[in-house]
């Protein structure tokens, strides 16, 4: 017997990890989405894969183009998390970013940004598992943002 969908949510809660959101450009606007469900896959080559939500936005547009931004948050970035976890549109109002060379919004204090294609889809219940490779990589200093037990944290 399949394990009960509440008690499956309730150990993933205890799973500490850090916080994401991917964007990806669309017809004349951004799209993007907050993501916990990240993991380094490879070195060489070097991907990484992203689980997105069969319905979201984000996801078609990143399908549609094959290449999407992975923005690793700050501790200080949380209320982008929550504005991002949110359904429906989004603004970048009032965040800075630049774009990569797929159009890609990264986020300036974001304490990474990756700009990944996407080499591979593999539908997995109510998410598609994304494998990416990651074609640049910025990096900054600073602490990252943590989600555990339906809250976000830091180190400190």
């Amino acid at each position: 017997m399949p394990v009960a969908p509440d008690e499956y949510r309730a150990a993933g809660r205890l799973f500490a990890s850090g916080v994401t959101v991917v964007t990806a450009a669309g017809q004349g606007s951004f799209h993007g989405m907050t993501a916990t469900a990240l993991a380094f896959v490879s070195l060489e080559p070097p991907l990484l894969l992203v689980c997105l939500e069969q319905n979201s936005r984000t996801r078609s547009q990143v399908e549609r183009h094959g290449r999407f931004a992975v923005n690793v948050l700050s501790a200080e970035q949380e209320p982008i998390a929550k504005a991002f976890a949110l359904a429906g549109d989004k603004s970048l109002d009032g965040i800075p970013f630049h774009l990569d060379d797929a159009r890609s919004p990264i986020f300036d204090e974001a304490i990474a940004g990756l700009s990944c294609r996407t080499t591979e889809i593999v539908e997995a219940g109510d998410h598609g598992i994304f494998v990416a490779e990651v074609l640049s990589v910025e990096t900054r200093p600073g602490q990252p943002l943590i989600y555990f037990d339906r809250g976000y944290r830091s180190l400190d």
